[in-house]
Formats: structure tokens, sequence, C-alpha cells
């Protein structure tokens, strides 16, 4: 009975003190609700961390950084820029180019030597939105701050990495196999390279070869590798996919530096018929205002869908897309901040039209498809491509020059131009994305095909391609200065000198000759200016649709950066 009376005591006195301290954790807990929700109120400002974790950036301004909070994930450093990758939590909305500050900062220093605006930002995703800053002093280290918490910047985080040496993306194709695009691998063009002197591996920290995953090289070509994925990596739940990257290591090299997360492409059935019989893609940097007319005409000779990769354009260009898409034209933005890529551009757009488009043509802003049999595009596509055969037809491009012009012409690139060279300087070309070879080959100009598919040569009395290549002089500088696919930083700079991207006789001087506006006009050649005259012009005002709605847009843009500066 004793004993009893014992244990009874013991379980009461138990029983006390773990009532006490659930009273007493409930209250902590309600305190820290109360705390937490005070975060997002009037009180709660988001601060910049770093993916990479470091002592020296767990703390900004002495404190310990508060959730939700935003990642640095990658820094890229470009020849005139840097770039640099956040990722977002849910629950933060997007900041703008206003919001941040570029910060620079001294080698071993903690104290930020100089603050600059960011050139621009990039992308409306969560997971992928990208700050451009000028490029830093030489040694210094690029970060951000935001303007709303003066002291919320930092310095280190994930390593930089040099665009001369990179994976920059990838993507898992619809076999299961993952596409690299890479940097620096400075294959020969054109020609598929020994896969057994590559290896694939994926993991999240390339440091640590006993943890990574490997796989396969099934061919590799120029800028693009194609490898098996591991079935851990197709099996893992797609959060966790978003932050495994994947490189390639060359043998007695070692592993490249990499930013590229395998993105999964949407699982489907393949379509017996393809949503859109044409579908074009091209790659833009800061061709807003000729962007319109483009699409505008090519919509009417039988153009359905556009794919149109920015590379790190600054003229508001996603307002026009955003204007066009709005008036019914089935048009997408895609960044692609990799300058000098137009090839892997190109390769990654087709895999993205594969599904939904029979034919793509691989055209820039300054090319138009011109139908002087006054054959509809669609008849042109089936009479050439009788056979199933025929995977790509190869467009002769017609270069045109200022034609004494000295300003830009306000009716248009094809009303405005009407003098040319007399010989065609190269082909373009449209193709079937599922004639494509699975190494994706191209030289911009054509890809190369699979087995059991050919091409064919389209006759110029059927179709041609009016490139306005050599246009005013204001216009050729701008394009020039830092091309898609011939990238020179600046005209001064001896790269690519005798590339026929180059104006011939200009050399590497940004000095308009004398004579330009008369420049590169051997034929008069007025077949497109005549025909989109007669379909495109108002009977009234005998304006064309694109120049009225080019001065409506420059009226907002204009009204857009006064309230900015406001």
């Amino acid at each position: 009975m004793k004993d009893r009376r014992k244990r009874d005591v013991v379980s009461w006195s138990r029983f006390f003190w773990c009532t006490l301290l659930v009273v007493f954790s409930c209250v902590l807990f309600t305190g820290f609700t109360f705390s937490s929700f005070l975060l997002f109120g009037e009180s709660f400002h988001p601060v910049l961390i770093s993916a990479w974790k470091s002592p020296a950036m767990e703390a900004i301004s002495g404190e310990s950084p508060v959730p939700p909070t935003i990642e640095i994930r990658e820094t890229v450093i470009f020849p005139d820029q840097v770039l640099i990758f956040l990722k977002y939590p849910p629950s933060v909305p997007l900041f703008t180019k206003e919001d941040f500050d570029c910060v620079y900062f001294p080698p071993n220093s903690s104290q930020p030597h100089l603050n600059l605006p960011p050139v621009n930002i990039d992308g409306q995703n969560l997971d992928h939105q990208i700050v451009r800053c000028p490029v830093s002093p030489r040694s210094f280290t690029v970060s951000l701050s935001l303007k709303t918490n003066a002291n919320g910047h930092f310095q280190g985080g994930p390593p930089s990495h040099q665009w001369d040496s990179l994976v920059y993306e990838a993507l898992i194709d619809r076999d299961n196999t993952t596409i690299l695009f890479v940097k620096g691998l400075n294959l020969r063009p054109e020609r598929l390279s020994d896969a057994s002197r590559f290896e694939c591996v994926y993991g999240w920290d390339f440091k640590r070869p006993k943890f990574l995953l490997k796989g396969d090289v099934i061919t590799v070509a120029q800028e693009i590798v194609r490898c098996k994925t591991p079935l851990s990596v197709l099996n893992r739940p797609q959060k966790l996919n978003n932050s495994i990257k994947v490189s390639i290591r060359v043998k007695g090299r070692g592993i490249l530096h990499s930013v590229a997360r395998p993105e999964f492409r949407p699982e489907s059935d393949i379509p017996i018929r393809k949503q859109h019989e044409m579908c074009v893609c091209t790659m833009v940097r800061n061709q807003a205002k000729f962007l319109r007319e483009w699409v505008m005409y090519h919509a009417r000779v039988g153009v359905q869908r556009w794919f149109i990769y920015d590379n790190n354009s600054d003229d508001a260009i996603e307002n026009v897309i955003e204007s066009l898409d709005d008036a019914n034209f089935n048009i997408t933005r895609h960044v692609w901040p990799w300058i000098k890529t137009q090839e892997g551009g190109f390769a990654h757009c087709a895999l993205r039209a594969r599904d939904s488009c029979e034919w793509v043509g691989f055209i820039d802003v300054d090319e138009f498809l011109h139908l002087p049999s006054n054959l509809s595009l669609h008849d042109v596509l089936r009479n050439q491509s009788e056979s199933h055969r025929v995977g790509e037809l190869r467009t002769s491009c017609y270069s045109f020059g200022p034609s004494g012009l000295k300003r830009v012409p306000s009716e248009g690139v094809m009303a405005g131009y009407t003098c040319r060279v007399g010989v065609p300087e190269r082909h373009k070309s449209i193709v079937r994305p599922d004639a494509l070879n699975s190494s994706l080959i191209n030289v911009v100009h054509h890809f190369h095909l699979r087995d059991g598919f050919e091409y064919v040569n389209v006759e110029r009395g059927v179709m041609v391609i009016n490139h306005y290549k050599y246009q005013v002089w204001e216009v050729f500088k701008e394009k020039f200065y830092r091309r898609v696919a011939t990238y020179v930083a600046d005209w001064k700079g001896k790269e690519n000198a005798g590339s026929k991207d180059r104006a011939p006789g200009l050399g590497t001087e940004a000095v308009e000759p004398p004579d330009w506006s008369s420049r590169f006009c051997e034929v008069s050649d007025t077949g497109l200016k005549d025909w989109v005259l007669r379909v495109f012009a108002d009977p009234q005002t005998h304006l064309l649709p694109w120049q009225e709605q080019q001065e409506e847009q420059e009226d907002r843009l204009l009204t857009v950066r006064k309230n900015e500066k406001k």
C-alpha cells in the first residue's frame, strides 16, 4: 500500500511538470507565431541571401536574415556585363530594375566600393530572374542590394563563372536523353566529335566526385552534347531536379563549370497532326521597333507561330511582344542571355517547336520571305515537299542596301529599301523539326538531317529572302555593335574582322563612310514594296498598319519612361 501511494505521488508529479512544460511551449509558440505574422506586415523587408552557404553571409547588418529570402543562385561574367541569377520564394513578388543596385566589392574587402544601377532585368519566373549589371572593375566581385534595405548587400556567394567555359543550358528530351549546351569545347564546326572523350555528370557540387551521377555521352558536336540520363535523375520529383545541375567532364581536362539545371519537357503524346504548319524561330537584340512589321507581314503570307529568343535586349521588346500577343498573334518571348550562341539557341528552339510545328523557319527580324510567284507560303511548302523525304527547304538571300536613304524610313523596311546587291550572299532554311539529326548540328543557315531525309533548293522565282542587312547608318551601327552571331564588345575589337557579318570595307572602325547611303546598290528591286503597298496600305491614309501602331507604342513607352523618372 505504501509503495502504491509513492507511485501515485510520482505520477502526479510527472503530470504536473509535463503540463507546465506544455503550457510554456504554447506561450512561446504563440509569441513566435505573432512575431512571424509581423514579418509579413509593414515592418517586413525581404533580404538577399546566397544559395552558397557561408558564415559571412549569415548576417546582414549584424542580424540573421529573416525568411522569406531571395537567393543569388549564379553569377556569370561576360565581357561587357555580369549576369546575376535570382531565385525567389513563393511569397515574395518579383522586383523590378528600380528596386536593385549592383554592388561592387574590392578584393579582400567586406565594404562596397561602388553602387551602380542594373543595365536591365529579365525573366518573370520565380526560379529564374536575371539581373544584368555593368561589368565590374578588374578583380572586383559583384553582388546586389535592395534599395529598400540599404545595408542588405552581401559579399561572396556562389562562385562566379567566366563565360568562355561553361555549361549554360540543359533540357531532357522526349526520349529521356539530356541535351547540354556548352561554351568552350572549341570543337570543329559541322562535325561529330569522339563521344568517348566526354562524360556527363549530375549533382549539386562538382568538387565532390564521389557524390556525382554519371551518364554516357551519345553524341557531341559544336556546342551541343546529348547523353543518357541516369534513372535516378528521371525518377526524382520535379522540385528536387530543379536544384540538380548537369555538366560535362572532358577527359584530361576535368569538369566544366555549369549553371545548367535539366529542364523537363512537358509529357505529351506525339500528335498525329501538328497544330501549326509553319512557325518561325528568331534571336533578337534590341529589335523592338522592327518586330511589329516583321510579324504582321509574315502572318499575312502564312506564318502561324513565332518563337522569339531575346538575347539581352533593353529596348522594352517584351511590351511589343505582349501587344502582338494581345492582338492574337501567337508569339512568345524566351529569355536567352547567352552571347554568340545562335546555333545553340536555334537547336533549343527546334526542340521546343517540334511537337506543334510541321515546318520551322530560322530567319532574322531583318529578313522577309518574299514570294514573287504570288503563291502562298502554304502552297510553296506543299509543292516543294511532295516527297516525304524532303526535310529542309533552302532559300536564297538577297542583301539590300541603304537605297539612298539617310534616315529610318517611316513606312518600314520593306517599302523603304529597294536597292540590293546583284548576287545572293547565302541561304536560310525552313526545316521539319522531326527530320533533324539527333546531334542537332547546325550553322545557323541550315541543319544536318537524319538519314533518309534530304534538302531542296527553292527556285528564286518561287521564293527568296529579302535581307535588309545594310540599312541607314544609324540602324546598321547599332546592329553590328554587338552581333548575336559574331560577338564583339566594340567595333574596334579585332575579333572576327574578316567575317561576312562585318560590313565589307569597314574593317573595325565604326565611322560612317561618306558614300554609305549609296553602297550595296546594284539592282533596283521594288517587288516586295509594290506587293506590301497594294495589300497593306490604308486606302484613305495610305499608312501601313505597323506605322500606326508603332506611333502608339512609342507614345506609350514615352509615358512609361516619364513615370519612371517621377
